[in-house]
């Protein structure tokens, strides 16, 4: 078995099931009652740091901050005895339990960071595409609809549907092509490289760029303006493809990459991702 991708959905094995119904089925109500003290904690502070995010108030769109921030604050939350939800979670992980920030597609439609604990999902952010839904969600993971993004047309396909995006090929920065070999343009924001999350870019790496590759060969440029836009971004050291040469050095690129092993090469993944850092729209 492969070893698991950055936020890959775990399978479910006879053992986490056992230990979830052990330790966390008979305390789902105390659960649900320890992270919704934490997702106030949450919102105390994320919610005037960030009021808004391209227009929409807050919690709206955060959900892989507020993700985030909660599975960082769980290690310290599980030394709290006295809090009946955290110390079930604490005796789960004490016992082999598997807790895990996970990342993917929830029920066909949407991107979704989720917990993944056992054979549970559960999701601390679930207000953040409809604010009136409630914050807190557990589910069993069988039932959740969460699924891993299989390759880089799932991802398109989601993106066009959930974000209203045009998907284009990544013909304008070759140097970053293999790891983001997609562009995307979504109303109201500006071009972005696809994707620059942890799952995706080991995803490309998984298969030594060949995904990248198949996708660059076959998809379209962004359109000239578009082109423009991410030029006008670029710090000086990260040079676009000459016009007309895009399609041909980006290939290039996947092929020099997988020649050159870089599928093992964190030293070289960190640097592109750095790369792709430095751009400012």
């Amino acid at each position: 078995m492969m070893p698991l991708l950055p936020q890959e959905i775990a399978p479910v094995t006879p053992e986490m099931l056992a230990l979830t119904e052990r330790f966390l089925l008979p305390k789902l109500r105390d659960l649900q009652v320890s992270l919704q003290i934490l997702r106030r904690r949450l919102d105390g502070r994320l919610k005037p740091a960030m009021p808004f995010l391209y227009g929409k108030p807050y919690p709206l769109g955060r959900c892989e901050t507020i993700s985030r921030e909660a599975i960082e604050a769980l290690p310290g939350l599980l030394k709290l005895r006295a809090d009946p939800g955290m110390a079930a979670l604490h005796d789960f992980v004490q016992a082999g339990g598997q807790l895990r920030s996970i990342w993917g597609v929830l029920r066909g439609r949407y991107f979704q960071n989720a917990i993944q604990a056992g054979a549970l999902y559960i999701d601390v952010a679930n207000d953040t595409v409809d604010p009136n839904k409630p914050q807190i969600e557990i589910l069993p993971l069988a039932e959740s609809g969460m699924e891993n993004v299989r390759d880089i047309a799932h991802f398109a396909d989601i993106a066009r549907s959930y974000w209203q995006a045009e998907v284009y090929a990544n013909h304008v920065l070759p140097s970053l092509a293999p790891l983001l070999p997609m562009i995307s343009l979504a109303p109201e924001q500006p071009p972005l490289l696809q994707s620059a999350c942890d799952y995706m870019i080991a995803l490309m790496m998984r298969d030594a760029f060949r995904d990248a590759e198949h996708w660059l060969a076959t998809q379209p440029a962004p359109p000239d303006a578009v082109m423009q836009r991410i030029h006008a971004a670029l710090p000086a050291h990260i040079l676009p493809a000459p016009a007309g040469q895009g399609r041909d050095m980006a290939l290039a690129a996947c092929m020099q990459a997988r020649t050159e092993g870089r599928q093992q090469d964190d030293v070289w993944r960190d640097a592109r991702v750095r790369d792709f850092l430095a751009i400012r729209f």
